[in-house]
């Protein structure tokens, strides 16, 4: 798909209530088999953070959660992969705030499509839509920048088979949104402490 126009911005409003539904277990890449009384399972990995807790794992966390999602976050600088959880995730999404994080999540989505093939990979954070044609070449499925955390809730609808989008449509979350969002206090259930 060829980038956007130059200059192209790009203002989407997203409802300010997030709904709770069920999903089931995804039959194949982009397809949802049928709806299940179990939440999805999302697993999302932040590589490099400099020692720092990554807030962005934490705030999508507690929107994801809010959405119903059971929801493990992995600080891979501070933590090592967690192979079941990625075996048993619906979506996978890596937090690329960074080059250097960049890089190193381009050496674990291997590995991560090996443990689970059929899971949806997100790629997130400044350097993912810059990085855009490398990450889908990686096998990324979504790619999303800017204000990140409402794009992650409406994938997540998007996956459940829920009214407004299809698993197997193409992405319809904004690349890059510039959506003014309430943000809801970070969820750090999971991660390593703050001070260490």
């Amino acid at each position: 798909r060829p980038p956007p126009p130059s200059g192209l911005v790009m203002l989407v409003i997203w409802p300010g209530t997030v709904g709770v539904a069920t999903v089931g277990r995804r039959g194949g890449r982009g397809q949802v088999a049928s709806r299940l009384d179990v939440s999805a399972n999302v697993v999302l990995i932040s590589t490099y953070e400099l020692g720092r807790q990554p807030f962005g794992l934490a705030s999508p966390a507690a929107w994801l959660r809010q959405a119903g999602a059971s929801v493990a976050c992995l600080d891979l600088a501070q933590q090592r992969l967690d192979e079941e959880a990625v075996r048993g995730a619906d979506l996978v999404g890596f937090y690329v705030p960074m080059h250097t994080a960049t890089r190193i999540a381009s050496r674990v989505v291997g590995k991560v499509k090996a443990l689970n093939p059929t899971a949806h990979l997100c790629f997130y954070g400044l350097y993912a839509p810059v990085n855009e044609g490398y990450l889908r070449a990686l096998g990324a499925d979504t790619i999303l920048g800017g204000e990140f955390e409402a794009g992650l809730v409406s994938l997540l609808h998007r996956l459940r088979g829920e009214p407004g989008g299809s698993a197997g449509s193409p992405q319809p979350e904004p690349r890059i949104s510039l959506a003014r969002q309430q943000f809801l206090v970070p969820d750090r259930s999971g991660l390593p402490p703050l001070s260490g």
